[in-house]
């Protein structure tokens, strides 16, 4: 299962990504745009998902998935770190909401990242 330091290293790894404590928890961002939050006592992240998105997520996997009261009129979502499968499956979620915030540049210069293998 993994972890809030698996959620930091993760993160940390993705390109330009830089960690900020933000009311009271380490927030993620990619050239200085937010991208994940670690809040309260680190057994879940927020992350960017569009919205349409976000709710067919809820209802496939309301044990992984949940949108808290005040982000739901945001393009957020939260994820239950014990209900991921490995570090694979938190470091798409984590690469997925990079994309959503990442400059133009930073797409352009990585453009797989974060996506499937090729077979």
């Amino acid at each position: 299962m993994p972890d809030a330091e698996d959620v930091r290293r993760i993160a940390l790894s993705l390109p330009d990504t830089t960690e900020k404590i933000a009311w009271s928890m380490p927030t993620f961002r990619v050239a200085g745009k937010m991208f994940a939050t670690l809040p309260e006592d680190e057994t879940s992240i927020a992350v960017r998902c569009p919205k349409e998105e976000r709710d067919e997520l809820v209802l496939a996997e309301p044990g992984k998935f949940w949108i808290a009261g005040h982000e739901a009129q945001f393009a957020w979502v939260r994820v239950r770190l014990a209900a991921l499968e490995d570090e694979g499956e938190l470091r798409d979620v984590l690469a997925d909401s990079w994309r959503q915030a990442a400059p133009t540049r930073l797409l352009e210069a990585h453009p797989r990242l974060g996506l499937p293998a090729a077979d």
